[in-house]
């Protein structure tokens, strides 16, 4: 494919995706809020691609390192990566609630306005940020840099300006959500939301202080990192997938509900205490190792309880339903959130093994599966979902015209984030072995499984994987912005005993 004719693709492609959000913005069966959440689903797309995009250059810096070296070093291609994927689902999670809110309270949203200027907003200080990252990265820190330009810690670079902009954003997406179920119809889903949401704005801020202590920086920092990341983001999942079963499969109101409120229920029971398991080796005093080794043992038990949910609930229903992208999707969403992160964190999580497996690309590996099965997937199912509707609720099953490509999409995505979760759980087995159990944790016994083959062949895989990947992504865009084009039979009635 010569220059010329790629350039035309992406043009075309383009200009396909803007007429496919306008009609949709133009859909008189959307609601205010589901107009907004199309809005929130577009963002997300675009930066779901760019962390693809920055995930593929800092793979190929691994195995060339020269490659771009001081025109985009890889620790920004890593940092946008990685704060492309935590802000992409951010984006899917508040458009989701926004999709359903009018839906599930029975009136309209409350502040809507200030909901639309707080998605403006948010998306100008991204996009600012990510300019910042790409090109103003050089200097020393200071007190300036810190507000400016990047915090310095890790999965949190954000300047302080831009966690402020977070927090008053999720506080107006906090209004939206408490006024408008308190105007309308309170559910036990609204109630969990909104509680949810107060954690989620709050427990934010403890990054956003800085001390000078390492040890004490580390402790509060992992009130984001986990707290924050994966505990209200898993209640807020466990909300959406609770409304989106109803509209899918039909499922009671009072079995997802009490579902919602046993797995809430287990998961801070388990995850607040589980924090532990990341405070082994940062200074913090020994009880920590018994308090997170046994409450970090308990996390997998509320995801055994989603797959069990989930499998019950589509085995009642027999799996019939009109949507069968959004179904495959939340199966796969059960599934890979137990395995990324129940079964690859309890790998790791005792401090006996975790000793020899922090730092490693293990983390890595656990972190590639559990962000894609516990977040990415259900945010996928929810834009099917959310597709379906825009298009005139119509019928999306399995003899769906162009039905191959979510199906390849979802093939290719899973099967390549589970090949570079294989490959990188090899290369930190490897480096746990070689560095860290035979050679000590020296600097020698570093470069020694750095340069290790089985380290090196791993580093191929990955990016092997990561291209297929990135692959299936793209087919995914390409799927949400022409899937139900033309389709005119009507999507099948799903009978929900909603109450």
């Amino acid at each position: 494919m010569t220059a010329t004719t790629f350039q035309d693709k992406a043009a075309a492609c383009w200009s396909g995706c803007k007429q496919r959000h306008a009609e949709f913005m133009a859909n008189p069966h959307l609601s205010g809020g589901q107009k907004l959440a199309v809005h929130y689903f577009t963002v997300a797309m675009v930066l779901f691609m760019a962390q693809l995009l920055f995930g593929l250059l800092a793979g190929l810096q691994f195995l060339f390192p020269s490659f771009l070296y001081e025109i985009l070093d890889f620790n920004v291609n890593r940092m946008v990566h990685i704060n492309a994927m935590v802000v992409w689902m951010l984006y899917g999670f508040i458009g989701s609630v926004y999709w359903f809110l009018e839906d599930e309270s029975g009136v309209e949203i409350v502040g809507l306005k200030w909901g639309q200027l707080a998605f403006w907003v948010l998306t100008g200080a991204v996009t600012l940020v990510v300019l910042v990252y790409l090109f103003i990265q050089f200097g020393a820190g200071n007190d300036t840099s810190l507000w400016l330009i990047n915090e310095g810690r890790e999965y949190i670079e954000a300047p302080r300006w831009a966690d402020i902009g977070i927090v008053v954003v999720v506080l107006t997406f906090f209004y939206n959500v408490a006024a408008t179920f308190a105007k309308g119809q309170w559910s036990g889903i609204a109630g969990v939301l909104v509680l949810d949401l107060v954690a989620l704005a709050g427990l934010y801020l403890a990054g956003m202080f800085y001390v000078t202590n390492i040890s004490v920086d580390q402790y509060w920092w992992w009130w984001v990192i986990h707290l924050w990341v994966e505990a209200t983001w898993e209640v807020l999942v466990g909300c959406i997938m609770a409304w989106s079963l109803m509209k899918l499969l039909g499922v009671r109101r009072q079995i997802v509900q009490t579902w919602l409120y046993i797995e809430v229920a287990l998961m801070f029971g388990s995850g607040i205490l589980g924090l532990g398991h990341h405070y082994f080796w940062i200074g913090t005093p020994e009880y920590w190792f018994s308090i997170g080794g046994f409450f970090s043992a308990l996390e997998p038990i509320p995801l055994v309880a989603m797959v069990v949910h989930s499998v019950y609930d589509s085995g009642v229903h027999r799996f019939k339903n009109s949507n069968h992208p959004a179904l495959a999707w939340i199966i796969a969403h059960t599934f890979g959130n137990f395995l990324g992160a129940g079964v690859w964190g309890f790998m790791h999580t005792l401090p006996q093994i975790n000793l020899y497996t922090h730092g490693t690309q293990w983390s890595a590996s656990h972190g590639h599966l559990a962000f894609f099965g516990a977040y990415a997937t259900i945010n996928i199912a929810f834009f099917y979902l959310a597709a379906q509707q825009a298009r005139g609720n119509v019928w999306m099953g399995g003899d769906l015209a162009n039905g191959w490509r979510w199906k390849a999409a979802a093939i290719l995505l899973n099967l390549g984030v589970l090949g570079m979760t294989v490959a990188l759980l090899i290369a930190g087995y490897e480096q746990s072995f070689i560095e860290r159990a035979v050679e000590g944790s020296t600097w020698a016994g570093y470069f020694a499984a750095q340069n290790h083959p089985w380290f090196m062949q791993a580093m191929v895989w990955r990016m092997v994987f990561g291209l297929m990947t990135a692959a299936g992504g793209g087919l995914l865009f390409w799927d949400l912005v022409e899937i139900g084009k033309g389709e005119q039979r009507p999507a099948a009635v799903i009978a929900s005993q909603a109450e």
